[in-house]
């Protein structure tokens, strides 16, 4: 018998206790991304970055820009905000003509993970970031198979 009323306090207590170290997401938790951002995988014939806004009225901005041999030939409009019903990362790039939104379906230890399950390539788009480094992500089905690249940042200065 006290053997059954030890288990079940246990039981009752053990739900409270995770609720409580359990972190609610707040907006304000992607604040760490505003900054400049540069690729660790730079070379002296290509360079990727990102700059992002600070987190203000619900929103973060985001541009990407990718450079070769001194000419741009890839860039992105980017930005993530609170709806109604969700976070979204909100995706433009060069090639196409219209948003493509991915909703946060994930901020457990550090990492922000969007999703659009319907998007051709990728389906997620996760980052992460410390105040030096950010690593962006991206990862789904491609030619029916598993695929993700990653990409390194360290922050820079801001011009």
């Amino acid at each position: 018998m006290k053997n059954s009323i030890g288990i079940l306090l246990l039981a009752l207590l053990l739900p409270v206790s995770n609720a409580a170290q359990e972190k609610r997401f707040e907006f304000k938790d992607l604040a760490g991304m505003a900054g400049c951002w540069t690729s660790a995988k730079n070379t002296k014939e290509t360079t990727q970055s990102e700059v992002w806004t600070k987190p203000s009225g619900g929103t973060l901005f985001g541009i990407g820009q990718t450079v070769f041999r001194s000419k741009t030939t890839g860039y992105e409009f980017m930005r993530i905000e609170q709806r109604d019903d969700g976070i979204y990362f909100v995706s433009r790039p060069k090639e196409n003509p219209a948003d493509t939104s991915f909703k946060l379906i994930s901020s457990d230890g550090g990492w922000f993970v969007f999703e659009n399950k319907a998007h051709d390539f990728p389906q997620r788009v996760i980052y992460s970031f410390t105040a030096t480094k950010m690593t962006g992500r991206i990862e789904g089905t491609m030619d029916g198979r598993s695929a993700g690249i990653d990409f390194p940042m360290v922050r820079t200065k801001c011009p």
